[in-house]
């Protein structure tokens, strides 16, 4: 599925966009094409693949889900699925991610304020003031003669 953009959408490359929505950097070390990956669990697959590519004033993003690696001797693609309901639901994610304005530049610093949004929709404790600091270990002949 593609997504073709204004690159005046969006105030920064496809590749920083696609970055800041979650997506890491690949590059197919047999065909040495660069591409864009969002897993969807812990494991390798399945996963969301984005291709980007850019002409003058547009950028398109197309998006595939792999649903696993090659399963059969001397196959170099995949099993993907170019429609259905993930695909729909993650380019609806970035539309809306692009007209929120979320993807405007943060700054060198970064300063305002937005890291705790992030880390606050990761979930998860984020709050680092809890984190007990690491106790000196000591070893068994300290611990036995120590009291």
């Amino acid at each position: 599925m593609k997504l073709i953009i204004k690159r005046n959408q969006i105030s920064e490359s496809p590749e920083q966009f696609i970055r800041r929505a979650g997506y890491g950097f690949i590059r197919d070390h047999r065909t040495g094409q660069e591409s864009y990956v969002r897993r969807l669990g812990s494991n390798f697959y399945p996963r969301l693949h984005m291709y980007i590519e850019g002409n003058g004033e547009n950028a398109s993003f197309n998006l595939h889900l792999d649903q696993k690696q090659a399963s059969y001797e001397g196959a170099h693609m995949h099993n993907a699925e170019y429609d259905g309901e993930v695909v729909e639901n993650e380019m609806a994610r970035l539309k809306q991610y692009i007209s929120n304005g979320q993807s405007q530049n943060r700054g060198a610093a970064g300063g305002d304020g937005n890291e705790k949004e992030l880390l606050d929709s990761l979930g998860g404790d984020r709050d680092y003031t809890k984190i007990k600091s690491r106790e000196e270990k000591k070893s068994w002949w300290k611990k036995i003669f120590s009291s």
